[in-house]
């Protein structure tokens, strides 16, 4: 049976501005069914890292906050520490930086909670019995909420190809206990001609596993947890993934953990993609390249399988903007994720969510 996918594009007017659109657009997916008045409401996001710009605006989430607001519920808004050394890697600097990044109170009228703790150490370890794991690690706000609304920014990412609801929740709510057990297959390597010895990679490891031996960066495979925090931030593409039977792991990891957040939340979910400013690769980057395509609009349900392949198909339905990263894949019907990451097979997420029944790929867009 077919999911629905309710779509908007951010076409406005005067008779109905943007935030009244999207009021609109979780209200027709079925928000009045989900949340409950008195309900303690997880609205789980991304702040973005200090000097990214890419992620969803604040005024679009005030407006979900005044939406949950009339219904009686009680909204916070959550993330989960970082697993790198960044902004968001304790509560004290993700709190400054969700400020910093316009998620103060005054602004988005909700107050912001850490879902995971002080130290990403609050955590609350969830049952699933699964292929890779029978427990999960899981940021304890989250479960203890009694509902859950995803507001994931839709964009690339260098170890899922595209990140997008299943990723906002199986990586954003796991504790640093989680995201560490999500990631520990994933070892990256040195190429030694780009690497310049600039050190950069250094700091922003957590595990301090990359040194440098004859101006040259070495990552101590002993310590290294394969968070990536060393790929992305490679001014000169140096550190790649090996690329073997990891990757998929590491996304059949994070979808499984996906289960474990909402075991507890069966039919008290929502889902919202922002298909805007969809940048190459991940709000966790403390800066964001170009968008790869226009500014499409909005997606919710009630399925986190559904959204993500029907967010990917509608990227993937557009002509490529001039002037990004991409170099090939361009016109319409092509694969820009796999332009993007030509070593990253995307599907695996979903083709894992729907084999361990998360939702189906299958959908029918309803455009509101």
């Amino acid at each position: 049976m077919k999911s629905k996918v309710y779509f908007i594009d951010l076409r406005a007017g005067y008779k109905e501005n943007l935030p009244k659109k999207i009021a609109r657009l979780f209200k027709t997916a079925g928000i009045l069914k989900i949340i409950k008045k008195r309900d303690l409401v997880a609205v789980k996001l991304h702040f973005g890292e200090l000097g990214n710009t890419a992620f969803i605006r604040p005024v679009y989430i005030r407006k979900i906050v005044e939406t949950l607001k009339e219904i009686g519920a009680i909204p916070f808004l959550t993330d989960s520490n970082t697993l790198y050394a960044g902004t968001r890697s304790d509560s004290p600097h993700h709190l400054t930086t969700a400020i910093y990044n316009g998620f103060a109170y005054s602004v988005v009228n909700a107050p912001v909670i850490i879902a995971d703790g002080l130290r990403g150490q609050s955590e609350t370890c969830v049952n699933i019995d699964q292929k890779h794991f029978n427990k999960v690690y899981i940021g304890s706000e989250i479960i203890h909420a009694d509902s859950l609304l995803s507001a994931a920014h839709f964009k690339g990412h260098e170890l899922t190809g595209f990140g997008g609801t299943i990723k906002n929740i199986g990586m954003g709510c796991a504790s640093r206990r989680g995201k560490l057990s999500q990631h520990s297959t994933v070892a990256p390597k040195v190429k030694r001609k780009k690497c310049e010895g600039c050190g950069d990679c250094i700091p922003h490891c957590p595990q301090q596993a990359i040194s440098l031996i004859k101006e040259k960066a070495v990552i101590d495979p002993k310590k290294c947890i394969g968070c990536g925090e060393c790929i992305i931030i490679c001014p000169n593409g140096a550190i790649q993934i090996q690329w073997n039977q990891d990757i998929p792991v590491f996304m059949e990891n994070m979808v499984e953990y996906t289960m474990g957040v909402l075991k507890n939340k069966k039919d008290r979910a929502l889902f919202l993609n922002f298909i805007t400013d969809v940048s190459p690769a991940c709000d966790c980057l403390s800066h964001n390249d170009a968008p790869i395509v226009r500014n499409i609009g909005i997606v919710a349900s009630k399925d986190p399988v559904a959204i993500d392949q029907a967010s990917v198909d509608l990227v993937n339905r557009e002509q490529a903007l001039p002037g990004s990263c991409l170099k090939s894949n361009l016109k319409p019907g092509e694969d820009k994720f796999r332009a993007l990451y030509p070593e990253v097979d995307w599907t695996i997420q979903l083709e894992y969510a729907e084999k361990i029944k998360l939702g189906t790929r299958d959908y029918e867009l309803v455009a509101i």
